[in-house]
């Protein structure tokens, strides 16, 4: 079988960093050249980013989705309510803490030899191997191994993006979103809602409304996925 996974992440609140963190990440924007227009938009810029590095934000949610029962479960933080698991449309939701999901996400990778994401080379299996090591938790599987699916070991992670980009020989812009449309796949982007707004979601306690775009997510990539397998395997 094939797992394919997705995680959602938010930053820390800038306030709340020390002023030793929050000196080393804007001192660049502090020694540009830049007019005061231009320093807010930078330091704004900076500040709704920090969910992008795991070494200034955390998960909020991880899916993952068995290609061959066609079964998931979004594991997500859901912090000061008590909301009870539910399952839709094959997709179980499961509200816990980061850590918590960490632990389900590698119990789970265990028994799996093929891993799917849409850029998780670059963003997913690293946040959540940094993540993992800031709760003590062990990872049972080396996503990062290497890049070309013909050297990896022990497991085999299909980045999809590396692999519709041809490990980046195209150089035309590319997301989840646009390949979804280019092959007439479903895109959760299509209903209005990106990873751009899961911060927004997130601040105002919409726990459940950010899993349900998660599940959106693995369901695209799964779908990408079996086309790519039919096309080029």
């Amino acid at each position: 079988m094939a797992l394919v996974f997705d995680i959602e992440t938010v930053g820390e609140d800038w306030d709340s960093l020390d002023e030793a963190t929050r000196h080393n990440l804007s001192r660049w924007i502090r020694e540009s050249d830049l007019d005061e227009e231009k320093y807010v938009q930078e330091m704004k810029q900076l500040e709704e980013g920090l969910g992008f590095s795991p070494l200034t934000g955390f998960i909020i949610a991880i899916g993952v989705f068995d290609t061959e029962k066609e079964k998931g479960a979004v594991y997500f933080s859901a912090p000061g309510t008590k909301m009870k698991e539910t399952e839709t449309d094959g997709i179980a939701y499961k509200p816990m803490e980061e850590k918590e999901m960490l632990e389900q996400f590698w119990k789970v990778a265990a028994v799996c030899t093929e891993f799917v994401s849409f850029n998780g080379r670059s963003f997913d299996a690293p946040f959540l191997a940094l993540r993992s090591m800031a709760h003590n938790v062990k990872p049972t599987k080396d996503l990062l191994s290497n890049r070309y699916l013909s050297s990896q070991r022990g497991c085999t992670h299909i980045d999809l993006m590396d692999q519709l980009t041809f490990y980046g020989a195209a150089r035309f812009r590319k997301s989840l979103h646009l390949f979804c449309r280019a092959l007439g796949i479903e895109s959760p982007k299509a209903s209005g809602t990106t990873g751009d707004d899961v911060t927004a979601l997130y601040r105002a306690g919409k726990y459940l409304d950010i899993a349900r775009y998660n599940a959106g997510d693995l369901r695209a990539t799964t779908a990408l996925y079996k086309r790519w397998q039919e096309t080029f395997r």
